[in-house]
C-alpha cells in the first residue's frame, strides 16, 4: 500500500490546478479601451465602463439597481447605511463568516450580534436569529456561505413581521438564485465582493444591489461623496465618502461577467461528480444546498469531516494530508468571528459597545465545531478543470482513508502549519 505523502510517500498529484483569476483577450481589449478613453476614475459616478458593468450585473441578479464600489467590505457598510442603520442599532449576523461581515457594523457605530448557524448548510439559523431580536435590532445580515444560500424565505418573513431590514452578504454568491431569483435582490439590499479569490473579480471591488429605489438613492450618495443621486426623487442629503470603482476594474469585470455562467455550470458539474464519489466514503458528509436554491454558486466546495471515523485523527491532520497529496485545501478557513484575532475589539474602542464587548460570553457550538473540527474547504478553481482533476481529489482522499496509521502519526511541517491560527497564515 503506498504511503501518504505526509509520511514520505509520493503524492497523488504534482500538477497545479486551474490558475485563478482567469483572463483572456476579452479583458485585454476592454482594458485597452478603458486606457485609451482617458477617463480612468470613478467620477462621474458611475463612469462609462462602471455603468455598463452595473447594468449587466443587475440584470444577471434580478436587481433593479447595481452600484459598483471599491470593495466588498464597504459594500456591506453602504447597504447598511442606506437601509437606515443608526449608531447603537443591533445587526444580527452569523458567527461563522469572515470578519469583514461584522466590521462595517462597528464602523457605523452599531453593534454586531453573533448567532449560530444551521448544521446542514453552515448558514445563519433563522430560529436563533429570531430569538436574538431585541428592541434595538435594526437589521439581519444573512451570509450566503461557500456553496449554500441562507434561508431567504425565513429571513424575509422574520423581517416583515418585526419591521427589520435584510442585507444579504453575497461575497460568495455571484450568480446564485433562490427560487429562481438572484442573490442580492431578495432582501432590502445585497453586498457582493469582487476581491481576487471571488467567483467574479477585478482584484478588488464590490457591488451593492437593491430593488428599492430609495435605498439605491441613499447608497449612491454615500458612495459618491454625498452628491445627490442621479434620479434624486427622494431628496436625501447625507455625508458621503468616495467608495467608487475605477474604470480599469469595471473593464475587467465586464469580461469576467461574460464568462461567469459557463464557469458556474462547469463548477456545478464537477461538484456533482465530486459529491457522488465522496458520498460513499465513511467519515465524510456532504453539505447540501437547500433545494430552494435553484442556481449554484460554488465559491468553496465544503464537506464535513468526522474524526471518529478516522481513528481520532484531527481535521487539521486530514487537511494537511490532503494538501501533501497535491490538493489545495483548508480547514480553519473561517473561525467564529467573536474568537478571531482579526476582530480584536477592546472595551472602549467603539462608543456603541459601551464599556464592554457584548459578545465576550457568546458561544455558538455549531459554528465552533465547523471551524475547529469539521469543515474542509476546497477553493473553486479546483472545479474549473477536467474530470481527472476531480478524480485526483477523490483518489487522494481515498488514499488517506486507507492509511490511517500514517495519518495519525506522521510528523510533517504541514501538520503544524494547518494547526496555526488562520490569521497568521493568510
Amino acid at each position: 500500500m503506498p504511503r501518504l505523502a505526509l509520511a514520505g510517500g509520493t503524492p497523488v498529484r504534482t500538477r497545479p490546478f486551474t490558475r485563478w483569476p482567469d483572463h483572456d483577450e476579452r479583458e485585454r481589449a476592454l482594458l485597452l479601451e478603458a486606457l485609451e478613453a482617458r477617463s480612468w476614475g470613478g467620477y462621474p459616478f458611475p463612469n462609462t465602463f462602471a455603468d455598463r458593468f452595473a447594468t449587466a450585473f443587475a440584470e444577471a441578479h434580478d436587481a433593479r439597481h447595481a452600484l459598483p464600489v471599491a470593495n466588498g467590505t464597504v459594500a456591506i457598510e453602504i447597504a447598511l447605511k442606506a437601509a437606515g442603520l443608526r449608531p447603537g442599532d443591533e445587526v444580527i449576523l452569523p458567527a461563522y463568516t469572515f470578519e469583514a461581515s461584522a466590521a462595517p457594523v462597528l464602523r457605523l457605530e452599531a453593534v454586531p450580534v453573533f448567532v449560530d448557524v444551521l448544521p446542514s448548510t453552515w448558514c445563519l439559523d433563522p430560529a436563533a436569529t429570531e430569538a436574538a431580536i431585541t428592541t434595538r435590532t435594526r437589521a439581519i445580515l444573512p451570509v450566503h456561505l461557500a456553496m449554500c444560500m441562507a434561508d431567504m424565505d425565513a429571513f424575509t418573513a422574520i423581517a416583515e413581521k418585526r419591521g427589520l431590514a435584510v442585507i444579504e452578504d453575497c461575497a460568495h454568491a455571484h450568480g446564485a438564485k433562490w427560487k429562481k431569483v438572484g442573490a442580492g435582490s431578495l432582501g432590502q439590499a445585497g453586498a457582493f465582493s469582487l476581491q481576487t479569490s471571488k467567483l467574479l473579480t477585478a482584484g478588488e471591488g464590490g457591488v451593492v444591489t437593491t430593488n428599492d429605489d430609495e435605498t439605491a438613492e441613499r447608497a449612491e450618495s454615500y458612495i459618491n461623496c454625498g452628491r445627490a443621486s442621479r434620479a434624486d426623487r427622494f431628496g436625501h442629503r447625507l455625508v458621503g465618502f468616495n467608495h467608487r470603482l475605477t474604470e480599469f476594474q469595471a473593464a475587467v469585470l465586464l469580461g469576467q461577467l461574460e464568462k461567469l455562467p459557463a464557469q458556474s455550470a462547469r463548477r456545478a458539474a464537477r461538484a456533482e461528480r465530486l459529491g457522488r464519489a465522496l458520498d460513499g466514503i465513511d467519515g465524510l458528509a456532504l453539505v447540501e444546498p437547500d433545494p430552494r436554491q435553484t442556481s449554484p454558486a460554488i465559491y468553496q466546495y465544503v464537506f464535513r469531516y468526522d474524526a471518529t471515523a478516522f481513528e481520532g485523527a484531527s481535521r487539521d491532520r486530514f487537511v494537511a494530508a490532503l494538501e501533501a497529496e497535491g490538493i489545495p485545501c483548508d480547514g480553519l478557513f473561517y473561525e467564529p468571528v467573536y474568537r478571531s484575532s482579526l476582530f480584536a475589539v477592546r472595551p472602549g474602542d467603539f462608543r456603541a459597545l459601551g464599556d464592554g464587548v457584548p459578545w465576550a460570553e457568546t458561544r455558538c457550538p455549531v459554528t465552533e465545531r465547523a471551524a475547529y473540527e469539521e469543515s474542509v474547504w476546497l477553493h473553486h478553481p479546483v472545479l474549473l478543470g477536467s474530470e481527472k482533476d476531480v478524480d485526483d481529489i477523490v483518489e487522494a482522499i481515498a488514499k488517506i482513508r486507507d492509511n490511517l496509521d500514517d495519518l495519525r502519526t506522521a510528523d510533517h511541517p504541514l501538520v503544524h502549519l494547518k494547526s496555526l491560527n488562520r490569521a497568521a497564515r493568510r
